[in-house]
């Protein structure tokens, strides 16, 4: 197992992933205890600092050469994490979130276990393709106008929950032979 220096570590941009994880609980429980529009706009307001947050971490790791492979690793699991949070926090009000977050475990859970086995196989991981960057930007542009506009109706924000899962079950489906390609290298 690879030992990250404390300079890695405390880089800049892994602070601001740090931050963003911090973030979680907090969005959590101001949303979730939110008893009026303003409060719901607090919650918002923490979401938006964490993507702006999410933004100027990579910025500043290109800009000032602090990428590392610690942050590679930090950022999408900072990603996930708020986006299943929020997920979770938007099913109380949304009930169908509940398929949409069961549809993201299958797959994010597919998605590290393929990689998981390809590492293991000597593969290298090139990232996201076109596809799952399209998937992520959606899913998040969901969360972001469901928290932000809490008054949209049900029946337009369960239309979009599930163009939301029909997008994610075409990436899950797009990701397979990109798997089986990496398989028939090893």
């Amino acid at each position: 197992m690879k030992h990250f220096s404390k300079k890695e570590l405390l880089s800049i941009p892994n602070c601001m992933g740090y931050f963003r994880i911090l973030l979680i609980p907090v969005f959590c429980i101001v949303y979730l205890r939110a008893d009026s529009i303003q409060e719901e706009y607090q919650a918002a307001a923490i979401l938006l600092i964490s993507t702006i947050t999410d933004f100027l971490d990579g910025k500043v790791a290109r800009h000032f050469n602090m990428i590392t492979e610690f942050g590679k690793f930090l950022d999408p699991v900072a990603d996930k994490l708020t986006h299943a949070a929020v997920a979770v926090c938007l099913a109380f009000r949304y009930p169908l979130m509940r398929y949409l977050i069961l549809l993201m475990i299958i797959k994010e859970g597919f998605m590290a276990v393929m990689g998981a086995w390809n590492l293991k196989h000597g593969q290298k991981l090139n990232g996201a393709k076109w596809f799952g960057k399209v998937c992520t930007a959606t899913l998040f542009l969901l969360l972001l106008a469901l928290v932000v506009f809490p008054w949209i109706p049900r029946q337009t924000a369960d239309f979009f929950i599930l163009a939301e899962m029909v997008i994610m079950f075409l990436t899950l489906i797009l990701y397979i032979p990109e798997f089986q390609k990496m398989h028939k290298e090893w």
